[in-house]
């Protein structure tokens, strides 16, 4: 059975981080709290991923016109 994109989310929701590529040329990585069909984010221990080093940023909410993709990180 082919799994939804919605489907992989739900999966990671709360558990492990996310690596998020936005416009511009931003990677943010962090877990995912919670997300719409906008693909609107909510992120916790939200970090900017800046030339091979880690930003931290903390909580942060994303706009969904702004993502570019989402994938699940390593467990």
């Amino acid at each position: 059975m082919t799994k939804r994109p919605m489907d992989i989310l739900d999966q990671v929701l709360n558990r492990q981080p996310v690596l998020i590529s936005l416009k511009g040329g931003r990677e943010i990585k962090g877990v995912l709290q919670g997300y719409d069909v906008h693909m609107n984010l909510v992120l916790d221990k939200a970090e900017e991923i800046v030339e091979g080093q880690a930003q931290s940023i903390g909580t942060l909410i994303i706009r969904g016109d702004n993502v570019i993709y989402i994938s699940p990180g390593p467990q």
